[in-house]
């Protein structure tokens, strides 16, 4: 009688301790499905502040090609086969090496040496950015450096550079620099009117966002920067003369 009541009792423990083990094996199982899925959501989801110069650079090349052909087929209603890829492809190579690569080195690597605020104006909060006034004046500094130095002495003749590179007969470097300088300079006092009208203001929200934020903001404006400078100076002449 006494060993049947053991037995019941041992029988009882072995099922309440294999329902224990299945419950926790099953939780355990459905939790590491939900952390994985979780990780890999997170993971797309952060790919910007976790690899911002991997992910502004295609923003910017694939922007700028875009851009151009927006300018092409909608602007000037060119039909597929009558688009000019040559032209194209000064856009993309511009876009790729120097708004890609460069000016996330200037904007970004250099900037942070020179205005040492700029990495803590950038966490704060609007308000706390409001108080801060050694962050706003590191703000409007790089706002004026972008204005008066960057666009004008650096971003303009690149790009003239670039296209002479692109759709000129030379294969002389200085060829391409003094051809791009003789058509900048005739075009100057337009493209520096148009671009303090749309970067003045642009880059007063750019410098004041988050760091991983600002090169795709400042990419999402330029996408209508470079349609205007696709549509204004991408076409292609037939002669490299500075008369024509």
């Amino acid at each position: 009688m006494a060993s049947a009541v053991v037995a019941r009792h041992s029988q009882t423990r072995l099922t309440l301790a294999s329902r224990r083990i299945f419950h926790s094996t099953k939780q355990m199982s459905k939790n590491k499905d939900a952390s994985s899925s979780s990780s890999s959501s997170g993971g797309v989801m952060n790919f910007p502040k976790d690899h911002p110069f991997a992910f502004q650079l295609g923003i910017a090349t694939t922007k700028t090609s875009g851009a151009d052909l927006l300018a092409q087929v909608v602007v000037e209603r060119k039909k597929f086969d009558e688009i000019d890829w040559k032209r194209n492809a000064i856009f993309v190579v511009f876009g790729c090496v120097y708004l890609g690569g460069f000016q996330y080195w200037l904007m970004v690597n250099k900037y942070r040496q020179w205005f040492p605020t700029m990495d803590r104006f950038a966490k704060l909060s609007f308000a706390g950015k409001l108080k801060d006034t050694a962050g706003i004046l590191d703000a409007g500094k790089m706002v004026l450096f972008d204005i008066c130095v960057h666009m004008p002495m650096i971003y303009f003749p690149t790009y003239y550079t670039v296209k002479e590179f692109v759709s000129g007969s030379s294969w002389n470097p200085t060829d391409w620099v003094k051809d791009g300088a003789t058509k900048y300079s005739k075009n100057m006092k337009e493209d520096l009117l148009a671009m303090v009208k749309l970067w003045g203001p642009s880059d007063c929200v750019q410098f004041v966002l988050p760091l991983h934020i600002r090169m795709p903001f400042r990419h999402l404006v330029s996408f209508f920067w470079t349609a205007y400078v696709s549509f204004t100076r991408g076409a292609i002449e037939e002669t490299d003369s500075p008369e024509n």
